[in-house]
């Protein structure tokens, strides 16, 4: 499913009513019953893989005469033509012979619940054969997972190695524990509708899976424990060459087919390494070897490239002989598509174990394109200069559940490459929070571009912005402050709504490049209305508000609600700060602990890039984690760049799935 922005969810009245899939720059095919209602209700068409995507008004232009009311009638098929171009590149249709020798075959519908969409893997159940000239039978890939229910009716059949479309669902067995369907191939449709874009030949990808035979060059052992990705520290097939050495820097290419390179472990060639090697320690010599003899890739590979290999295998090599810092599963999940398998639980065992599992379990043809591309950045990244860092954030979503004052909803995150993924989702007792982001922020960071910086970012409501998320433990076996190891920022959630991100993403887009961020000081007894302060704000260069009372404080809490829903790019605050009581306050004297931290953060931040902000107040909580009464223990900083957190897939499947 390599291009999958072309599927299509079917709305007659404001109600899901199938699928569909582009077939042209402005047409969409679906099933004639899935549209049966389309001439007395509004017709539209949305395309969920493409988040943000307003429905487009559609029509019904063709018809391959089906009878209403019968779904075992022919012609059950309809064309639709939107009310403009979308955009979007259509599905490439293949021929159905390119689904015959049990290959595996994924449909994208939309039953109830699954709005967002769901997938169902199937297989055609016996050869070229067509039930009354018409239909293809499908059976379920496994004897599990979800069935062709009402929903998937339209949906694109799709060969999961190449993408392309073989045919349409248009019925399903609906007896209960039986899991087969019927498809309209491709060469049905293009005789009832001969503008049908022209069909793609169908691919010779060798074998497949339950094939009998390996490929070429390969032994027939079977998978297994043994004989999988992330048990194995040497090059895959196709990518097994010669070991870099003294007498051999450049891990010389053999001129015979990859797939025949494989050498015989020895003293220059060791096979040792498993899940428990550090990954991150590609460079070692253990590990990194090439494949015990005898061990061939799974049969059910799935058909790269020679392109792949050949390039793959160069960039491995070269890595392991510069000894590049690099963890394989971070790598992985950074190239990995939204359909790709996960890394194994127990990660990869070196960048070859990784490269192979890419080669033989990953589906996706533009999945080892990716995964080299990233490999080839971090090998040629220019030396740091000290500009904007790439921030890489991990953010912790935490809301109140419902289920009482101090139960909360949680949810774990990454962002890396414009995407967000998700990573935990749970209701969490407050006395429960340090332990469960502890448990998740790991998981998060394999999540991480590569080489890029990581961010905790906290979303809090408003009462509970003095959390001291930075001083929890930042493991469950390293009690040091989460906020001393990593750059640890807060946000309030009523600033991550549509307007408010629009307003910081026109001020952040100034300050991503400005030079210093300057403090808008709010003293213990400012006697300022809160507008007054609004308005410094808006001044060309102000981005930071400095607090000398915590936030709780009444004398300056209108102040603080105004910064913060202003929105303020930065604020700072001491989470101790002044702690005079009462409405008369401190009049902010010199011994006033509120303007002794206005005056030590003036000093030390002034002029520092608000950009660079989080790694400068990483920097003073390691100095005041040293330092007993250090100014800036108890620091908080509301840090909130916009361009940190886009996710060019928001509303994407996963995100809103009731498994999920």
């Amino acid at each position: 499913m390599r291009h999958a922005e072309w599927h299509a969810r079917v709305e007659c009245g404001g109600k899901v009513a199938g699928a569909g899939f582009l077939v042209s720059a402005d047409k969409v095919l679906t099933c004639a019953h899935v549209v049966e209602g389309g001439d007395r209700a509004e017709l539209t068409v949305s395309f969920p893989q493409r988040p943000g995507f307003e429905p487009v008004p559609a029509r019904v232009v063709a018809h391959g005469g089906w009878a209403a009311g019968r779904l075992a009638d022919r012609g059950d098929l309809a064309v639709l033509k939107l009310d403009r171009e979308v955009g979007i590149a259509p599905a490439a249709l293949a021929s159905a012979d390119a689904a015959h020798g049990d290959r595996r075959l994924v449909a994208y519908g939309f039953p109830a619940g699954y709005d967002e969409g769901t997938l169902a893997e199937y297989r055609i159940t016996a050869g070229p054969f067509l039930i009354s000239r018409e239909w293809i039978q499908l059976e379920a890939w496994r004897g599990h997972g979800q069935p062709l229910v009402a929903g998937f009716s339209g949906a694109a059949v799709t060969l999961v190695d190449t993408g392309e479309v073989v045919g349409m669902v248009t019925a399903a067995d609906r007896a209960r524990d039986v899991r087969t369907g019927r498809m309209m191939p491709t060469d049905v449709i293009v005789n009832y509708w001969p503008d049908t874009p022209d069909l793609g030949p169908a691919p010779d990808l060798g074998p497949t899976a339950g094939a009998s035979g390996a490929a070429p060059g390969l032994t027939d052992s079977a998978p297994g424990p043994s004989n999988s990705p992330s048990a194995l520290a040497g090059p895959p097939p196709g990518l097994a060459g010669p070991v870099p050495g003294p007498g051999n820097p450049a891990a010389g290419f053999d001129s015979r087919p990859p797939s025949l390179v494989i050498h015989a472990p020895g003293p220059g060639n060791p096979t040792s390494g498993h899940a428990g090697t550090d990954p991150g320690r590609i460079g070692a010599t253990s590990g990194l070897g090439s494949l015990p003899p005898g061990l061939a890739a799974p049969a059910h590979a799935p058909a790269h490239t020679h392109a792949d290999h050949v390039r793959l295998r160069g960039l491995v090599e070269q890595a392991v002989r510069v000894g590049l810092e690099c963890d394989p599963v971070r790598l992985y999940g950074d190239a990995a598509g939204p359909f790709d398998p996960p890394a194994p639980p127990e990660g990869f065992a070196s960048l070859w174990a990784a490269a192979w599992f890419v080669l033989c379990e990953v589906d996706d043809p533009d999945t080892p394109t990716r995964f080299a591309d990233r490999l080839d950045a971090l090998l040629n990244a220019p030396a740091r200069s000290g500009g904007v860092p790439d921030w890489a954030p991990i953010l912790v979503e935490v809301r109140p559940s419902g289920a009482g004052s101090d139960v909360y909803r949680v949810e774990v995150s990454a962002y890396s490459g414009r995407r967000r993924h998700p990573v935990a989702s749970d209701t969490v007792p407050e006395d429960r929070l340090p332990a469960y982001v502890q448990d998740h922020v790991e998981a998060a960071f394999r999540c991480l571009t590569p080489g890029a910086d990581e961010l905790i970012a906290f979303a809090l409501p408003r009462d509970r912005l003095d959390l001291p998320v930075d001083r929890w433990g930042s493991a469950p076996d390293d009690p040091t402050p989460l906020g001393c190891t990593y750059p640890v920022v807060v946000t309030d959630h009523v600033r991550r709504t549509a307007a408010k991100r629009h307003v910081l993403t026109r001020v952040w887009d100034h300050l991503r490049t400005s030079e210093a961020a300057p403090i808008q000081r709010v003293a213990c007894d400012c006697p300022d209305n809160p507008m007054k302060l609004r308005q410094r704000m808006r001044r060309p260069g102000a981005c930071l508000a400095g607090f000398a009372a915590a936030s709780p404080q009444a004398r300056t809490r209108p102040h603080f609600e105004e910064s913060v829903t202003a929105p303020a790019p930065v604020i700072v605050w001491s989470r101790r700060g002044c702690e005079a009581a009462g409405e008369a306050g401190c009049a902010g004297a010199d011994d006033c602990p509120g303007t002794a931290f206005l005056d030590a953060l003036d000093a030390r931040v002034a002029h520092v890039p608000p950009a660079e902000l989080p790694r400068t107040i990483l920097a003073l909580r390691e100095e005041a984690d040293a330092e007993e009464d250090h100014w800036a223990r108890d620091i908080q900083l509301l840090w909130d760049d916009p361009h940190c957190f886009t996710d060019e897939h928001a509303g994407a499947v996963h995100l809103h799935s009731p498994i999920a």
